[in-house]
């Protein structure tokens, strides 16, 4: 039941209500905040090690993989707008206990994702200004953006457009300055090296295309975010819908362009590369600084530390919405859904809290980011598994709303199933055994919730 509160006035305003103020643009500015448009320069030299150069065609073949996500929640975006997202859909598709468990799974995605883009965030302008501790840059970027988030998530979307918009321009000097110096003094690799390998492989390199896209699909994390604002957004469900297809496939598209380019200038073969793994870290600076300059070397590194600092905003402003959405359904507790001038202040802050204590945490080890890093996206795999299995169960098992399409409903998330499966069997260990003990604790917290159940049903947690 909805709880209201008087508003020091005659009017009566739920606590658990959201304001409904973001437009489609909005949206795409979360979620392609959330995955940074620049994203691919991170893992540029891994993948480009990996695929025999064929970098490129793994961010084709990774949008396309990723395509199945985005479009089983785009229908399930339609039957349950609301925040909460995978959480939300679970519980529609798959019943109480599932939804417990996709949400629980998406909680540690949601929280630690932004503690590694608030991390990287203080180890760049650590960098810039070395007087200053990394820890110190990573708090800091933590509570400015904590206190964005807490003024509205339409304040926070315009300081976020203000931030893209610098991150877009950066990107676009970069293709600007790279074409300037293909066209001058041609490409060191072949034109179509980055489609085709750049012959290290002996021939077309399918099968290592094909693993270094079970890591390029880890750069989209995040485009989901979206989902979560369902509640906040004005025109309806189908504006959420096609916001989470229109971002992937925007980010796909950015992606492509610049590991394209990036690797036209590569100075070095991905031979070379993956004989030395110290060299795949830095692999787009590298390609950067040799051909075009020091100075764009040094916009990219600036842009990357602001931008991760808002990738963390939209993450942060999401987990936000997760927590919200399990207390209001009970799963966390009550206080946690009090909403305060329609932004879910309460779970904001425990999220903000959490992802605080993580960063700062990492930030003051040296092998901190190689902790997060290895465990942070098991659980958004996982979620996303659930999440097709809901679309099969809302359209083609309980046949919700009448006969199933079969290619929608059953093809597309069996394939993305499929996917997100082979991505979890090939992570790494450490991670796996992180994503087993997160998944031990939501089925323990499910038991107890079933037992307080079960002895009061009136129990509300």
């Amino acid at each position: 039941m909805m709880v209201s509160v008087t508003d020091s006035g005659s009017s009566t305003t739920p606590v658990t209500a959201l304001r409904r103020s973001l437009s489609f643009r909005d949206l795409v500015v979360y979620g392609l905040l959330f995955i940074a448009p620049m994203a691919p320069v991170g893992i540029f030299g891994t993948l480009d090690a990996k695929s025999h150069g064929a970098v490129a065609l793994v961010y084709l073949c990774a949008t396309a993989a990723m395509a199945f996500t985005a479009f089983s929640y785009a229908q399930m975006v339609q039957v349950a707008p609301q925040a909460g997202s995978v959480f939300t859909y679970a519980r529609k598709g798959l019943g109480e206990g599932p939804g417990l468990i996709a949400g629980w799974m998406a909680m540690l995605d949601y929280l630690l994702i932004p503690a590694v883009a608030y991390l990287f965030c203080g180890i760049a302008m650590n960098a810039l200004v070395p007087q200053v501790s990394r820890w110190v840059w990573t708090a800091l970027a933590v509570l400015v953006t904590t206190a964005l988030n807490l003024r509205g998530v339409r304040a926070a979307a315009r300081v976020g457009f203000a931030v893209l918009a610098m991150e877009i321009a950066v990107l676009l000097v970069f293709v600007a300055a790279a074409g300037a110096v293909l066209v001058r003094d041609g490409a060191r690799r072949g034109w179509l090296s980055p489609l085709t390998g750049d012959g290290a492989a002996g021939g077309f390199p399918v099968a290592a295309v094909l693993g270094a896209v079970s890591v390029a699909v880890l750069s989209y994390l995040g485009f989901d975010a979206i989902a979560s604002f369902a509640e906040e957004v004005t025109g309806g469900s189908q504006r959420v819908a096609r916001a989470v297809l229109f971002c992937l496939g925007l980010a796909g598209l950015l992606f492509l362009v610049q590991s394209y380019l990036a690797a036209l200038l590569m100075p070095v073969s991905s031979a070379e590369l993956a004989a030395d793994p110290a060299q795949q870290g830095p692999a787009f600076y590298t390609a950067v600084e040799s051909s075009v300059g020091s100075w764009l070397h040094d916009l990219v590194a600036v842009s990357k530390a602001v931008g991760a600092a808002f990738a963390a905003l939209a993450g942060q402003a999401a987990a936000g919405r997760l927590v919200f959405a399990m207390a209001r359904e009970r799963r966390l507790p009550g206080v946690l859904a009090r909403t305060s001038a329609g932004t879910p202040r309460p779970a904001l802050l425990v999220a903000a809290a959490v992802t605080l204590v993580a960063a700062v945490w990492a930030a003051r080890r040296d092998d901190g980011l190689d902790h997060l890093v290895s465990v942070v996206d098991i659980g958004a795999l996982v979620a996303f598994t659930l999440l097709h299995a809901s679309v099969v169960g809302w359209f083609v098992v309980r046949r919700a709303v009448g006969a199933p399409v079969w290619w929608r409903h059953l093809v597309v998330p069996v394939l993305g199933a499929a996917v997100t499966v082979a991505v979890i069997v090939g992570a790494s260990w450490t991670a796996q055994v992180a994503g087993a003990v997160w998944l031990a604790a939501g089925l323990g917290v499910l038991a107890v919730q079933r037992g307080r159940r079960a002895a009061d049903p009136g129990d509300a947690l």
